[in-house]
């Protein structure tokens, strides 16, 4: 079960699916009628959310073939990135796991929907493609103990974080530049209730996030082997700043990939879903 943004001739709804139901308008089976992605996370609560998607009627789902699927939403208030967070990864970069969470902020702009090109920056020779576990907010949060940070997660979602490598590698002060191209940062097309994600697994820590190529694992981990978990990394932002429904912490990866124009990136995650991008030369 998820929410999710279906694209038609007639525009982009959202609908709520049932992988053994199909697909219906989110409107016509959750209160208030919500008519986009975002308004369902802002207005209506994770357990209401899958109490009336399980109790809406067969008759209103349709067969899922031929749905294709938009980017969620995207005009979150905040999408915060995560660097370095599996130790692994670091000591790939022979880097050291920091302190506190190396984060940084992305804009809008660089968001993608799932199958959308990514467009490779004329002004970078290495981008990489990072997979990632992305955590949905779903009631704001400022200032929460990591213990009940997870009360405002609404659901978790696949997510591929791209940087340019070489630029990054200049100046660790460009990492803003290096992060915010156009088509850097794709989720979707599934945003999964936490407690849907998590119902096979027991806990968030269980969930294997892989960065893929061209159909292939290339690097794979557990949610366990990151130096900040999710809970942490909720609190630990909330207490910068506040976090809205809909915000977006893109909680790190277990490797990344270099990609060239031809190549198409993945994000796989069990419970979760699957995500890919393929790779475009961009100006």
């Amino acid at each position: 079960m998820y929410l999710a943004t279906a694209r038609s001739a007639g525009g982009e709804t959202a609908v709520v699916v049932d992988e053994k139901r199909g697909a219906a308008p989110a409107a016509d089976v959750l209160p208030g009628a919500p008519s986009t992605a975002l308004e369902v996370i802002e207005r209506v609560a994770e357990p209401e959310f899958v109490a009336a998607v399980r109790k809406a009627p067969d008759s209103a789902f349709a067969p899922l073939e031929g749905t294709e699927f938009a980017a969620p939403y995207t005009r979150p208030r905040k999408i915060w990135g995560i660097g370095l967070n599996y130790v692994e990864h670091a000591s790939d970069l022979t880097e050291s796991v920091p302190e506190e969470p190396a984060s940084f902020m992305k804009g809008d702009h660089t968001i993608i929907a799932p199958g959308e090109p990514i467009p490779l920056p004329s002004q970078s020779e290495r981008v990489t493609a990072e997979a990632e576990l992305g955590l949905v907010i779903g009631r704001e949060c400022h200032g929460v103990e990591d213990d009940d940070a997870l009360d405002h997660v609404w659901g978790v979602c696949t997510v591929l974080d791209q940087t340019a490598e070489d630029i990054l590698a200049r100046n660790p002060r460009f990492l803003t530049r290096s992060k915010n191209f156009p088509g850097f940062f794709s989720f979707g097309p599934a945003v999964v209730p936490l407690s849907e994600a998590l119902a096979g697994v027991g806990s968030i820590g269980e969930l294997t996030v892989a960065t893929r190529l061209n159909g292939a694992d290339e690097r794979v981990n557990t949610v366990s082997h990151m130096r900040y978990s999710p809970a942490f990394l909720v609190g630990f932002h909330s207490r910068v700043m506040p976090l809205f429904p809909g915000d977006i912490i893109s909680t790190g990866t277990p490797g990344a990939v270099h990609i060239r124009p031809g190549d198409v990136a993945g994000c796989r995650i069990p419970g979760v879903g699957e995500l890919t991008n393929p790779v475009v030369q961009g100006r």
